[in-house]
């Protein structure tokens, strides 16, 4: 059985031949003439996600159909066991669900093997988590490298990408840090910009600020704010209210169905003006500022 979160893995008997070029640059050549006009940048249709545990049968998604538009910034709320973490891991590629489609910028993932997949997160998507994930003992610039070393991107034009996007997060003066050294905002910080540093067209954030204080969670939420006024598509999930009425549509999930889906701002208009957070996390009152 696979546990939640992990990526599926292929038997070797039904993996594809290795592919002679990336996938997401196939999927750009098209056709002269063919309409040009660009499909959403998410389409779920009915998707279901059933986890067998021994002889009991766990459904953490049923038929859930959701559409997102390029450009739109999206909190995806719901407690714990709603299915909001297992809608995030097909979101991202992590994992495929057991019925229905997902299609990410009009490619459907159902027939791909795992370096399709991998190739479709590493060029799309930017990841976010609570828990930061960033690399112990490592400066914060070789954090944010780490996604183009692996994408076998040549030394100095990696680096300077990665301090171009620790810039961008306002950590320009803690590039040579390690995670130790830094407070919780500094290394959300600091994952966020790990997140930009592939220039992805969708952030996708599991609750990235469940582990920090409210100022710190502000600091946050006005990254995302304006990532998303330069038209990258953000997908935020979290349980708390007020950091979900900073997006413009708010989708809620219960028992794994989505149980409302209401638009308090339109597509193409600026995000809701940041609002004092009530249910953000505080440090304790030893450590919080006078």
């Amino acid at each position: 059985m696979t546990p939640p979160g992990a990526p599926r893995v292929r038997s070797a008997q039904n993996a594809r031949p290795a592919r002679e070029r990336p996938l997401v640059e196939r999927a750009a050549r098209r056709p002269q003439g063919t309409d040009r006009r660009r499909p959403p940048a998410i389409v779920v249709e009915k998707v279901s996600k059933t986890y067998e545990l021994g002889q009991i049968k766990v459904r953490a998604l049923r038929e859930v159909s959701l559409q997102i538009t390029r450009g739109d910034f999206v909190a995806i709320m719901g407690s714990s066991g709603s299915g909001k973490s297992t809608l995030m891991n097909i979101l991202g590629c992590l994992d495929l669900p057991t019925g229905g489609r997902y299609l990410i910028d009009g490619t459907d993932v159902r027939d791909m093997d795992e370096d399709d997949l991998s190739d479709l997160r590493n060029r799309k998507i930017g990841f976010v988590f609570q828990s930061f994930n960033l690399v112990a003992r490592t400066s914060a610039l070789a954090n944010v490298e780490l996604p183009l070393a692996y994408a076998g991107v040549d030394r100095r034009v990696r680096r300077e990408r990665a301090q171009q996007a620790l810039s961008a997060v306002g950590m320009a003066k803690r590039l040579h840090h390690q995670p130790s050294e830094l407070s919780g905002g500094q290394q959300q910080r600091v994952a966020v910009a790990r997140a930009l540093v592939t220039n992805p067209t969708m952030i996708l954030a599991d609750e990235p600020t469940g582990n920090l204080d409210s100022h710190s969670t502000e600091d946050v939420l006005r990254i995302f704010t304006r990532l998303n006024e330069e038209s990258r598509t953000v997908v935020l999930i979290t349980h708390e209210p007020d950091v979900a009425e900073q997006a413009k549509r708010v989708v809620h999930l219960s028992d794994g169905q989505v149980t409302e889906d209401r638009r308090s701002v339109g597509v193409h208009e600026p995000p809701p003006a940041l609002r004092h957070l009530k249910t953000a996390h505080r440090p304790p009152r030893s450590e919080a500022q006078p």
